[in-house]
């Protein structure tokens, strides 16, 4: 290993959050397009009657902000603790699939049947991940 190989899935995750700002962009151009809503109700960043379309693309975002935030911290703390190995290097790798996965899911026909399962695989991954840094840490 390099060194760096714990930092590639934290860009493979960055590059999910920015697919999903494009197609959030995308659209919300094209209910304005359609008529069915207007630009300036997106102002504040919050449209009461956004269109469900983009509305769940915007949830998405959402929750690539709360539970990666630990995936994020979790990951740079394994790389300063030197925990950053092949055990360490799967759970980031399986959590940023399932991420990929939950988005898809999320922003295609937003199933709960599928998508939370997709959710309990990142988060059990990420729980993987912080037990894997506190084991490491115990007997380093």
């Amino acid at each position: 290993m390099t060194g760096y190989e714990m930092f590639w899935p934290m860009v493979a995750h960055a590059v999910l959050v920015y697919v999903l700002y494009a197609l959030l962009g995308l659209r919300r151009r094209s209910a304005v397009k359609a008529g069915r809503i207007k630009q300036s109700q997106f102002r504040e960043n919050y449209a009461a009657d956004e269109p469900a379309e983009s509305l769940v693309v915007r949830n998405s975002i959402a929750n690539q902000f709360e539970l990666p935030l630990l995936f994020h911290a979790c990951s740079i703390a394994l790389f300063v603790a030197q925990a950053d190995n092949l055990p360490a290097l799967i759970l980031a790798w399986i959590f940023v699939v399932s991420r990929y996965a939950h988005a898809f899911v999320h922003v295609t026909s937003n199933n709960l049947r599928y998508r939370s399962p997709l959710f309990a695989i990142g988060y059990i991954a990420l729980a993987g991940m912080w037990v894997w840094l506190a084991v490491w840490m115990a007997f380093s």
